[in-house]
């Protein structure tokens, strides 16, 4: 058993309890093999009077937590400053404390660069996971550039969530060893109903934030063409966003309001409740990376419609599902018309065995756990002694 300490750049908090839920569920899957430490910034206080503070430091779903804050300035470089000078000081607390981790996991280069630097004069390996759809978008600005590449040139290996997001990340010219490890579903959470009974009409789910990038106006579109021809469906969609009120407008204007449902934000539980009694899942994305939403689903055996694009190919084959191109709307209409009459024809049981061979807590946290281990046998060998408990 390894020590390790997290790092992220995001990770759910009571004001934004969604945000980097992935690098949440990579730490449970950690520690079911080793010891975990997450310490997370949360951001900046402007009523701050010291440099940083912790918020909390405490034990959330059995891992120790610890939050900080740093002090917001209106100069964006001491901001930055203030960001790192904070780790550095709870990461000093922590070995005053006596626990020293073994690894750094650091997750999206932006924790990489204080990870990095702490590695250095620790003498600690640190990796890396990246997240990030700013590579494959090309979105990141110059000082992102130069961070991403400063952190990720001096980690032990990166690991992207996904084969494009590696190419991705290759192409503004970074080098190192890469290993893929995807996100990780909650299989108690998310499971197949194989006995339930049906409404009338039969049943698609979108779950998703409602902005542009999800391509819900698509959607919207392609079942008003596809109403043309059918009426033995309706549409659930699940979350909220900045676009609600325009998307609710659409539906309105295409006249298709006996066939879409908003049912707002919820929670895991009841989204996992809307799969285990829905038909088929659909995704009308301009832009993914790894979606999570598209694991928990076929954790839930639902056979998948969605649009061909980022990570999304590496994990939708024909035996799960239908892969369209970004804002076609005939070929979306067409593979959703295709889905409802074909559903039945996809087990719920392999599909949901598909997903759990590789995104649940034991096979993410077995491949993690692999890598904890080459990496700190390198060290062993590079330092001489090494105190590893086992």
């Amino acid at each position: 058993m390894h020590k390790i300490l997290f790092l992220p750049s995001w990770y759910p908090s009571k004001e934004d309890p969604t945000n980097g839920i992935f690098i949440k569920e990579h730490a449970k899957a950690v520690s079911s093999h080793n010891e975990v430490v997450v310490l997370y910034n949360e951001g900046h206080d402007k009523n701050l009077k010291k440099i940083w503070h912790i918020i909390s430091d405490k034990k959330e779903n059995g891992i120790r937590t610890i939050r900080i804050k740093d002090k917001k300035s209106l100069i964006p470089k001491i901001s930055y400053f203030f960001y790192l000078w904070s780790i550095k000081q709870a990461f000093k607390k922590l070995l005053e404390q006596g626990w020293k981790p073994d690894i750094i996991h650091a997750h999206v280069y932006i924790a990489g660069v204080p990870a990095v630097l702490l590695g250095k004069k620790y003498k600690i390996p640190v990796i890396i996971s990246e997240h990030f759809s700013w590579f494959p978008r090309h979105k990141l600005s110059l000082f992102d550039r130069i961070r991403a590449g400063f952190a990720m040139k001096r980690a032990k290996i990166i690991l992207p969530v996904s084969k494009n997001l590696k190419e991705s990340v290759e192409s503004y010219g970074i080098k190192n060893k890469f290993k893929i490890v995807p996100n990780v579903v909650d299989f108690q959470t998310f499971y197949p109903c194989l006995y339930h009974s049906r409404e009338n009409k039969k049943k698609i789910l979108f779950v998703g934030v409602l902005r542009p990038v999800k391509g819900v106006p698509y959607l919207l579109q392609s079942l008003s063409q596809l109403k043309q021809k059918r009426q033995d469906f309706v549409l659930d969609i699940i979350g909220d966003g900045p676009n609600e009120n325009e998307y609710k407008e659409l539906v309105q204007k295409l006249a298709i309001s006996n066939f879409v449902r908003f049912h707002g934000l919820k929670p895991k539980k009841e989204i996992a409740k809307f799969m285990r009694n829905c038909d088929f899942f659909v995704s009308s994305s301009l832009w993914e990376n790894l979606p999570c939403v598209l694991i928990e689903a076929m954790a839930s055996g639902l056979p998948i419609v969605a649009s061909k694009v980022g990570g999304v190919p590496e994990i939708i084959n024909k035996k799960v599902g239908v892969l369209t191109p970004p804002k076609d709307i005939d070929k979306l209409a067409k593979a959703i018309d295709y889905m409802l009459d074909h559903y039945k024809d996809y087990s719920p049981q392999r599909i949901s065995e598909y997903a759990k061979s590789k995104f649940s807590y034991e096979a993410v946290g077995k491949t993690l756990d692999r890598i904890y281990r080459e990496i700190a046998h390198k060290k062993r060998n590079i330092y001489g002694t090494y105190n590893n408990q086992k």
